[in-house]
Formats: structure tokens, C-alpha cells, sequence
């Protein structure tokens, strides 16, 4: 049985839609060359979409593993064009994945706050 705690429904119609570890997620099937990346279904909605959907690696041209590296390279602080000679992509190669990074991330942060406590006096953790 697949853990799929992790995913929710990304049909923003679905009265499931954002909910994670509703149990509503079964995979349908296993897509990609190698059939590695796992086409969900919501039984709630019907609606079909890869568990990479809403990151960076959703519709990628790229291995995940050079996505990564080329992450990395933003993240110390390596300039955009330096990035890109070093991982031999091209300069907006590395500007679309920091973009879409950055989305991520900041939808991630929103997500993470709702959990915040209301009291200002309470520190968060």
C-alpha cells in the first residue's frame, strides 16, 4: 500500500482539495519512461494528476537529481549564469527552476503558517 499522506487533491473545485491524508488519493497507474512517477486519482472528484504536481519537478525537461544539483548551486549563492556553465544549462534554465522554486516554497510558508498560533505572546515551533 502507497503512503499517500503527503498529497491532496489539486482540483481546486473538490471539496477535498487541500486536504492531505484525507484517504481520498488511490494511484491509478505509474507514468514515465521508466513508470516511476505515480498518476493519483481523488475518489472524491475523479480527477487525475502525478504526485508532482505543484513542484518544481511537475513537467520538468530535467532529472530530478540535476534539478536538485542546480538548486543547490542558487541556494550557496552562486550567480544565475555561473550556475549554468557549471551544471552546462542555459542561463533561463536555472532562472525557471529558482522562479519555480520560489513559488513552491512561498505556497509551502503560507501553508505552514495557517499553523501558526494566533497568540503573539506564544512562540512558534
Amino acid at each position: 500500500m502507497d503512503d499517500l499522506s503527503r498529497f491532496c487533491c489539486q482540483n481546486e473545485r473538490c471539496v477535498a482539495y487541500g486536504t492531505y491524508g484525507a484517504g481520498n488519493l488511490v494511484v491509478h497507474t505509474h507514468i514515465g519512461k521508466q513508470k516511476e512517477i505515480r498518476l493519483l486519482r481523488c475518489k472524491t472528484c475523479g480527477k487525475r494528476f502525478t504526485e508532482r504536481k505543484g513542484t518544481v519537478f511537475y513537467r520538468a525537461h530535467h532529472l530530478p537529481k540535476k534539478i536538485i544539483s542546480i538548486l543547490s548551486h542558487v541556494q550557496d549563492g552562486c550567480g544565475m549564469r555561473q550556475t549554468g556553465r557549471l551544471e552546462k544549462v542555459k542561463e533561463e534554465t536555472v532562472i525557471h527552476y529558482a522562479k519555480l522554486a520560489g513559488k513552491h516554497a512561498s505556497r509551502l510558508h503560507e501553508q505552514l503558517v495557517a499553523f501558526s498560533p494566533s497568540n503573539p505572546r506564544v512562540a512558534a515551533r
